[in-house]
């Protein structure tokens, strides 16, 4: 998993610490691109609308896969307290 984090690093892809509603999918995306949070979340719901079911799978996908660029270490964007 380690791996596929790095890759998506690399490329830039990362969830977004601020500008987030749930847990920053959509303005990492939009970042990526070079779009504003709404419209990218805008254009997310309309691709969604495009491929039926795929709502129910990806955005869980992308949650999983996509590292937060808040965290350095720990699971999930949570840095353990010492």
């Amino acid at each position: 998993m380690n791996s596929i984090h790095d890759r998506l690093r690399r490329e830039g892809l990362v969830r977004a610490g601020s500008g987030r509603v749930l847990a920053g999918v959509c303005a990492g995306l939009g970042r990526r691109l070079g779009l504003d949070p709404w419209p990218a979340r805008l254009l997310f719901v309309l691709a969604l609308l495009v491929l039926p079911g795929s709502q129910l799978l990806l955005y869980p996908l992308l949650w999983v896969l996509m590292p937060s660029e808040r965290s350095t270490s720990g699971y999930g964007g949570r840095v353990a307290a010492a």
